[in-house]
């Protein structure tokens, strides 16, 4: 490669897959994160964000992937490292103590974390289905 050039293609690929493993390790710390912060409270009040913003980063962890990958199966590999790590949290630990606890909170968390991110996959996998039907009617 010379200087100036634009990166090989198998270099780029590299890339991208560094980029996409970078992603799904965000993912599992993100789940591992949030059920950590789960449990806050507000005086005598629960107050579960952490499941407000782990929707938020699964969104933008399973967009970004998408910029890296054209296929939708691998932009949700973020979104599978994210509910790898909320299961890790639910298994006990040498003393049978666990991380999770089986709450109105756990079940706000699991919802928010997966929901939203599941269904911009399922758009744009609804958009690309549209898309080939198109493309083979204007044959």
């Amino acid at each position: 490669m010379t200087v100036g050039s634009a990166p090989t293609a198998p270099a780029h690929r590299y890339l991208d897959h560094a980029i996409l493993a970078l992603l799904v390790f965000d993912g599992f710390l993100t789940a591992i994160l949030a059920v950590l912060f789960l449990p806050i409270r507000v005086g005598a009040v629960p107050l579960p964000l952490s499941a407000l913003v782990a929707a938020v980063v699964n969104v933008l962890l399973v967009a970004g992937a998408r910029t890296v990958t054209d296929r939708p199966g691998r932009a949700a590999l973020p979104l599978i490292g994210w509910f790898l790590g909320f299961l890790a949290c639910m298994v006990g630990g040498p003393g049978g103590d666990a991380l999770l606890l089986a709450d109105w909170r756990t079940l706000l968390l699991l919802a928010g974390g997966l929901v939203p991110a599941t269904a911009l996959l399922l758009k744009w996998g609804a958009d690309a289905t549209v898309a080939r039907g198109q493309a083979a009617r204007v044959r």
